[in-house]
């Protein structure tokens, strides 16, 4: 349809990220027409920051940060329509369940039975519900869809995705769903575009962001990815454990008496890189400081050696290895981390330039590397949007 956009919203506790897609050329353009997003959401000093404009300081109404800040973004996104028609909002949801793995068009219905897998992902799950309800009372004529991280993975078949538990829990849905499917779907479309035929044989791309997980990808298809049935599992993250042992779990239940709201605090805000160092999260924070901290540099270090251990793990069920991808804030942007896990990776073959590492080059290996390693930058806002244009059957 002629001027008409598509908002894509990605709705966290403390942030909300936006942008705007123009929707009246097919295919829609990968970069939007302008973006942005809300920061520090329930926090002292929350901001606004927008294409083509300085970061601002913002109030929100305390009691309800997370509305007012939506309704900030409807009524900035309203003013620069500038006479386009709205056509559709597109929410990503991290977990779809048992049955929501394509982009639906969202009903109550549907927002209440995605309700029900909050527990499965109690950091991410309830925001976009939220904004999706709000924006279904507040103005029922604009469309809405909601597209899945985890249905990307669905191509990894009962065997991957099982555990070794009675039947009756696959049958209840306890299984391996894997998360980041909108960025991983991404890199489907952007590897083979940059590597050629490389692309759709043995591939493994690390999202390293304040979430981490990697996905084994054969013919551009899932395989196998490192999180599971909840956004805990894998690798070690910004305050998330990664893998644990189910053992610890029953034993700081049972023997320290932690309460179950303790339990799931600790593993999802308090353990990783910031549980371990006891510094920060975040890497940049991290790096400067390693040589003069103990803690953190046991931090870094097991950091860099879970992903290289499950790199392992993942070549092993691709049988090989063709190409290496980093995409996600920290894979994308920390040359000293793609450094130190490519250093340990020199059994596999992987030889990486120094210097175009250096400068986040595209590629990273040198010409001679049996592995070709790539950094790519993801674009989640995209997958979604050209989902809901496909869906909502938008058409220039």
């Amino acid at each position: 349809m002629s001027d008409s956009v598509i908002l894509a919203l990605n709705c966290g506790s403390s942030s909300i990220k936006f942008a705007v897609f123009d929707a009246s050329t097919q295919p829609l353009p990968r970069t939007p027409l302008w973006g942005g997003k809300v920061q520090g959401i329930g926090g002292a000093t929350p901001h606004f920051d927008e294409t083509g404009s300085a970061s601002q300081a913002i109030q929100l109404d305390a009691e309800h940060p997370n509305t007012a800040a939506l309704a900030l973004i409807r009524e900035r996104v309203t003013q620069r329509l500038q006479g386009r028609r709205l056509a559709g909002v597109v929410h990503r949801v991290v977990h779809g369940g048992q049955h929501y793995f394509a982009a639906t068009r969202v009903t109550q219905q549907v927002i209440d039975e995605l309700r029900s897998y909050i527990p499965l992902a109690p950091l991410h799950q309830p925001f976009p519900l939220k904004a999706m309800s709000l924006l279904l009372a507040q103005h029922p004529d604009v469309p809405q869809v909601a597209c899945f991280d985890t249905g990307f993975h669905r191509t990894t078949g009962p065997v991957e995705q099982m555990f070794a538990l009675p039947w009756t829990a696959w049958e209840r849905g306890v299984r391996r769903y894997g998360f980041h499917g909108l960025s991983y779907d991404y890199m489907s479309h952007a590897l083979p575009e940059r590597h050629g035929d490389a692309a759709r044989g043995r591939t493994i791309v690390c999202h390293l962001g304040s979430g981490a997980s990697l996905c084994a990808m054969r013919e551009l298809r899932s395989a196998a990815t490192t999180m599971g049935f909840s956004a805990l599992d894998g690798l070690m993250m910004g305050t998330r454990c990664g893998a644990l042992d189910p053992g610890a779990v029953i034993y700081l239940m049972q023997i320290e008496k932690l309460s179950l709201d303790d339990l799931a605090h600790m593993l999802y805000h308090d353990s990783g890189l910031l549980g371990v160092s006891g510094v920060s999260a975040d890497p940049r924070d991290l790096l400067p400081v390693e040589a003069q901290n103990e803690r953190v540099r046991l931090a870094l270090q097991l950091y860099v050696h879970r992903i290289v251990r499950e790199i392992g793990a993942l070549t092993a069920v691709l049988g090989g290895l063709d190409l290496l991808v980093f995409t996600a804030g920290i894979g994308e942007n920390n040359d000293v981390l793609r450094a130190r896990v490519c250093q340990q990776l020199g059994w596999l073959g992987v030889q990486v330039d120094a210097a175009a590492n250096a400068r986040h080059d595209p590629v990273i290996s040198r010409p001679d590397s049996p592995v070709l390693v790539g950094v790519e930058k993801t674009n989640e806002e995209w997958i979604a949007a050209s989902e809901a244009a496909q869906l909502l059957q938008i058409a220039a």
